[in-house]
């Protein structure tokens, strides 16, 4: 079966949910995502002290994609959708992780599995 093609983020957003319904994959992105804010603020606190630690860069793309694939490797069992999808699989990881911290995923994740479904 060809990939299909996206053309609006929100579109493929639907498709991400439906990729992440594992709940603890889900929870490995969200602490992946948590390590990511927690070394961006870091790195830029070190640039507030006027001693920037570039070091600390590395844990983030570590952490984000460490969590998540792990989590669809071995929880999941699918192929993550950041090979597809780069730019939207990262912006839509931020945004799962919007509607988990507001408590919104059961919702948004029921609403996708039924575009999904229509939609084939």
């Amino acid at each position: 079966m060809a990939e299909r093609k996206y053309k609006t983020f929100w579109s493929f957003y639907n498709y991400y949910l439906t990729e992440h319904k594992d709940t603890v994959c889900r929870t490995l992105h969200f602490f992946g995502t948590s390590f990511v804010f927690i070394f961006f603020f870091e790195f830029i606190y070190t640039i507030y002290l006027g001693e920037p630690n570039f070091k600390i860069l590395i844990f983030i793309p570590l952490a984000g994609y460490g969590f998540a694939w792990f989590g669809h490797f071995f929880f999941e069992k699918n192929k993550p959708a950041t090979f597809t999808y780069p730019l939207w699989s990262l912006g839509s990881d931020f945004v799962m992780y919007w509607h988990i911290i507001t408590l919104q995923m059961p919702a948004k994740m029921a609403n996708a599995k039924k575009i999904i479904a229509a939609e084939k």
